[in-house]
């Protein structure tokens, strides 16, 4: 059975949460998408019962603060296991083609050269372009330019073994323009920045983001199925599963799903 492992669910300012990241499961390995900001990501992986070693692809989205940054404790702390013999193979990182100088730089600037000289050996940073479709794992992954008002971010999407759909919206409101790789998706990771009430409150449009609302509006739209909601604020977090769930489905009336971190997701 393949699995969401539900990493983080913050959006980048969240102090309660983690900053959104997750992986796909498949028997024993996983496909990585983002680190957070932080080194926070070593205690969740930890938590999780996650081993670094059975980690070979990651995919970094674009280059905030809070998707990109991470990356540089998982290149160290897989870069010391491949020093010590307990990791084995390569370490493919997939981003798209801007963010391969980025990656390197942020690494050769903050990390020991021990370290950093394994990317290009053993480490690889593999740009990837709009539209491109690369074998990891046992899936066919298609990714896509979410046309970011931004920063350049790409998404993606692919087909599970159970024969769904399923695809990653990046961090920003739904491009029509993307209606081709998103649309027939079983399974959509959407971002949805607050609840449209508190909207006043968080300015989520003034950052280019959505609210609870917007994303289901849109996911009823595109008969999406499942629908998962993360990159949230974090100022009601004990309550945010039942508050987002509640307003969510005035909208949407499919399987609506508001992760907690750490969370684990059978697909």
């Amino acid at each position: 059975m393949e699995n969401l492992y539900v990493f983080g669910t913050g959006n980048a300012q969240a102090t309660h949460c983690y900053n959104t990241c997750f992986a796909l499961r498949d028997g024993d390995e996983y496909f990585m998408v983002d680190a957070g900001g932080g080194n926070g990501i070593l205690r969740i992986l930890e938590d999780m019962d996650v081993d670094i070693c059975h980690i070979h692809n990651i995919f970094v989205t674009h280059e905030h603060t809070d998707h990109i940054l991470g990356i540089v404790w998982m290149v160290r702390m897989i870069a010391t296991a491949m020093r010590k013999s307990a990791y084995e193979g390569e370490l493919q990182i997939y981003c798209h083609q801007d963010l391969v100088e980025t990656i390197s730089t942020i690494c050769r600037l903050t990390m020991q050269g021990k370290f950093y000289k394994m990317i290009g050996s053993r480490i690889f940073l593999v740009p990837v372009e709009d539209g491109e479709t690369v074998h990891i794992l046992d899936y066919d992954v298609t990714f896509f330019d979410i046309l970011s008002t931004k920063a350049k971010q790409f998404g993606f999407t692919t087909t599970l073994k159970n024969g769904l759909k399923f695809t990653c919206a990046g961090d920003e409101p739904y491009n029509p323009d993307c209606r081709a790789y998103v649309e027939g998706s079983d399974w959509l990771l959407h971002e949805a920045f607050c609840l449209y009430r508190d909207r006043e409150i968080f300015a989520p449009y003034e950052k280019h983001h959505s609210t609870v609302k917007e994303a289901c509006e849109l996911a009823g739209e595109l008969n999406i199925p499942n629908l998962v909601l993360w990159h949230t604020e974090d100022k009601q977090l004990a309550q945010r599963k039942a508050l987002y769930t509640e307003e969510g489905r005035e909208y949407y009336h499919g399987n609506l799903l508001v992760p907690e971190d750490r969370e684990i997701i059978s697909l």
